[in-house]
């Protein structure tokens, strides 16, 4: 494992139910992460998201659904809030994290490791709320897609077909 795996795998995380974990509970599997709001043109993809994760989690992979306030104001509501409303309105099984700064000075560690990448994955910052990355079982940055690519594109669901079978 490299370092950039390493540091990836090391850097905590804290549930949307206040459990304190780090991001190696993924560790071995194949993981979408999003950041996510409840009141964007893109909430829609929470579906897609909760698709994607029970067509393929049995295969080994997850989703992790970072709940983020910077867009627009598009995530205002409490941790509790975000849980309930993304259980009543799209039946979210997925990880959800406690809502979380995904650019600027807050910055939580893992998109600070997460956009740092410099492969051609689309580095630098995240622009809109539903941005996801693709992370291998090995925890490597293998793709990245912009917020209007649905969860059930093609491009998303053959690269997470792809490192399933890696």
């Amino acid at each position: 494992m490299t370092g950039s795996e390493a540091s990836l795998y090391s850097i905590p995380l804290t549930l949307n139910d206040g459990t304190e974990t780090d991001f190696g509970r993924f560790q071995g599997k194949t993981v979408m992460v999003v950041n996510v709001a409840s009141q964007c043109g893109f909430t829609p993809q929470y579906a897609g998201l909760e698709a994607l994760y029970e067509k393929y989690r049995a295969q080994g992979f997850e989703v992790l659904g970072v709940p983020c306030n910077q867009f627009a104001g598009q995530e205002p509501g409490t941790d509790e809030d975000i849980q309930e409303f993304c259980s009543r309105n799209f039946g979210v099984t997925f990880t959800l994290s406690k809502k979380a700064d995904v650019r600027g000075k807050d910055q939580h560690p893992l998109y600070a490791e997460l956009t740092k990448f410099k492969n051609g994955i689309l580095p630098g910052l995240i622009k809109w709320n539903f941005e996801k990355f693709l992370i291998s079982s090995e925890g490597k940055v293998v793709a990245r897609f912009a917020p209007n690519v649905e969860p059930d594109a093609e491009e998303i669901t053959s690269a997470i077909e792809r490192e399933l079978a890696a």
